[in-house]
C-alpha cells in the first residue's frame, strides 16, 4: 500500500483536478473511517448522502461478493431478474408505477426532464420551473436545471427550456407557469441550498398547481430519500405524491445506481428507443440495492433517523443557545443544517481535526449526513467535538461563549474534545450486525409500520 504521500503526488499528477481533497482515506466500517495514518474519524458526510447503511455493512458486501461471482452485467435487451425485483420493491414503497434505472443523480435527474419533454412534446411544452438555490447535477441539462449560477459558470449558453423560481414561495412559482411548462422539479429538502426542507403547504401548492394545469410534478430525492429524512423519501413528509422523482447517491449503498420512479400515469412515456442507458439497473447494481433496502427494513432505519435527527437537533439548539455565531438548526431526520452568521469552513476544518467529518455548504452553513446506522453513543460523541470545535472556533474569532465559561460540558466532564488516540483502536470496533440490533441501540421505535410508506 502507498504511504498517505504517495497517494497525493500520484493523484495531482494523474486525475484532472476537479475536486479539492482533505484526507485519504483507506477504511470504513459502520459510522467510521480510517486515513492512511490511521487516524480514525466520525463520518458525518457519509460520502454525501450515500452510504445510509453504513460503510460496508456485511450484508450488502455478501449481496455484491455473491452477485458478483454470478452474473455481473447483462444488456438491457435482455431481462435480469434483479432489476424486476428492484422496480417492483422501490414502486411499492411509493408511486406505484414503473422505474427506469441509470447510474447517477444527475443522470436520473436528467431522465425526469426527458419524461417531462416527451409527455409535453406534441403540446409545445419543454420548459421546467426549478428553484433557486437548488442543486439537480452538473450535466448540460441539469446545470442548467440548478438554481445557483456556481455550478453553469464558464459553461454558457446553457441549455434553453428552464425557468427558475423562489423556493417555498408558491406565488413565484404560479408566475413561472405559461403554455410552454412541462413540469415542477423540486427538492424536498434542499441540501446544497443549505438544508433548507420544503414547507408542507408548498408542496401541496405545488401539487395542486400541476394537476390544475396537467404539468407533471417531480420530486428530486437524490440526497433526501431512502430514509434520510426519517420518510422513506422526502415529499412524503408533506402527504403529497408527486408524478416522478429521481433516487441515486444512498441507493446501491455505495455502489453506484440511479433510478427514476413514476406514477401510472407516466409509466409508459418512455418507449423503446425513447431512452436508454449501458449500465442502468445491472444484476450487480441491483443486488447491491435491494440488500439497502432489506438493511433499511429489518433495521427499521426510517424511524430511526427520524429519533436521532430529532435528538441531534435538540443538542445542537443547545449549542446555538450557548455560541453567539451559531444562528440556526434546521432539516428532516439525519438531514441536519447548522447556520452560522460566518464562513463555515474554519469550523468545519476544526472539527475535521478533531475527528468528525462535515461539510460546508452556502457558504455560511455546517451540513451533517451521518448514516442511519449511527449509535447512540457516536452521536454524543459527534456532538462534544462540535461543542469543543465551536469553542476553539469563537476563541480563534476573538469571541467568548454566550453561555458562561466552563458550560462547554454536563457536570463532571473534562470538557476536552476526544484526540485521535481517544477513539477505539480498529480491532475494538463493534461488530456490526444484521439482522440484530445491538443492544444500546433501544431507541423506542414504534411497532407499527411507518405511515410514510404510501400506498
Amino acid at each position: 500500500m502507498m504511504t498517505n504521500q504517495q497517494t497525493i503526488d500520484l493523484w495531482k499528477k494523474s486525475v484532472i483536478p476537479s475536486y479539492t481533497p482533505r484526507l485519504v482515506l483507506t477504511k470504513g466500517k459502520g459510522a467510521k473511517v480510517w486515513d492512511a495514518n490511521g487516524k480514525v474519524y466520525l463520518d458525518f458526510l457519509a460520502g454525501i448522502s450515500v452510504v445510509n447503511v453504513g460503510h460496508c455493512h456485511p450484508h450488502v458486501v455478501d449481496a455484491i461478493k455473491t452477485q458478483a461471482e454470478t452474473l455481473m452485467h447483462v444488456s438491457n435487451i435482455f431481462y435480469n431478474e434483479n432489476q424486476a425485483r428492484l422496480a417492483e420493491k422501490l414502486s411499492g414503497l411509493s408511486l406505484r408505477g414503473k422505474c427506469f434505472f441509470c447510474n447517477s443523480g444527475a443522470e436520473a435527474n436528467e431522465a425526469l426532464i426527458k419524461l417531462a419533454r416527451l409527455r409535453g412534446h406534441d403540446k409545445g411544452r419543454y420548459e421546467v420551473i426549478s428553484m433557486r438555490n437548488s442543486f439537480h447535477g452538473r450535466t448540460l441539462a441539469t446545470a442548467a436545471a440548478t438554481g445557483q449560477t456556481k455550478v453553469q459558470k464558464g459553461f454558457e449558453p446553457m441549455p434553453e427550456g428552464f425557468v427558475l423560481a423562489e423556493f417555498n414561495d408558491l406565488d413565484s412559482v404560479k408566475a413561472a407557469v405559461n403554455e410552454k411548462t412541462a413540469a415542477v422539479l423540486v427538492e424536498a429538502v434542499q441540501g446544497e441550498g443549505g438544508v433548507v426542507p420544503a414547507e408542507t403547504d408548498f408542496m401541496k401548492g405545488l401539487r395542486a398547481l400541476c394537476t390544475e394545469k396537467d404539468i407533471l410534478l417531480l420530486c428530486d430525492e437524490v440526497q433526501c430519500g431512502l430514509g434520510r429524512t426519517g420518510h422513506w423519501f422526502g415529499y412524503q413528509a408533506s402527504v403529497v405524491t408527486p408524478d416522478a422523482f429521481s433516487l441515486a447517491k444512498s441507493l446501491g449503498g455505495g455502489f453506484p445506481i440511479g433510478a427514476i420512479v413514476t406514477n401510472q400515469k407516466v409509466a409508459d412515456v418512455f418507449q423503446p428507443g425513447t431512452h436508454a442507458s449501458t449500465f442502468g439497473g445491472t444484476p450487480l447494481a441491483c443486488a447491491a440495492a435491494l440488500a439497502v433496502i432489506q438493511v433499511i427494513e429489518v433495521d427499521r432505519l426510517v424511524e430511526r433517523a427520524g429519533i436521532l435527527g430529532a435528538s441531534f437537533m435538540q443538542d445542537l439548539e443547545k449549542l446555538v443557545d450557548k455560541y453567539g455565531h451559531l444562528k440556526e438548526v434546521r432539516g428532516k431526520g439525519l438531514m441536519v443544517g447548522l447556520e452560522l452568521d460566518q464562513p463555515a469552513r474554519p469550523l468545519v476544518d476544526i472539527m475535521l481535526e478533531m475527528g468528525l467529518i462535515a461539510l460546508d455548504t452556502a457558504q455560511n452553513v455546517v451540513r451533517f449526513l451521518p448514516p442511519l446506522t449511527l449509535k447512540e453513543s457516536e452521536l454524543e460523541e459527534a456532538v462534544d467535538i462540535i461543542d469543543e470545535a465551536c469553542e476553539q472556533w469563537h476563541s480563534d474569532l476573538g469571541d467568548a461563549p454566550v453561555a458562561a465559561a466552563g458550560a462547554s460540558r454536563a457536570a463532571g466532564d473534562e470538557g476536552t474534545a476526544p484526540a485521535a488516540d481517544d477513539h477505539p483502536a480498529e480491532g475494538d470496533e463493534d461488530d456490526l450486525s444484521f439482522p440484530e440490533e445491538e443492544e444500546e441501540e433501544d431507541l423506542a421505535i414504534p411497532d407499527e409500520e411507518s405511515a410514510d410508506q404510501e400506498g
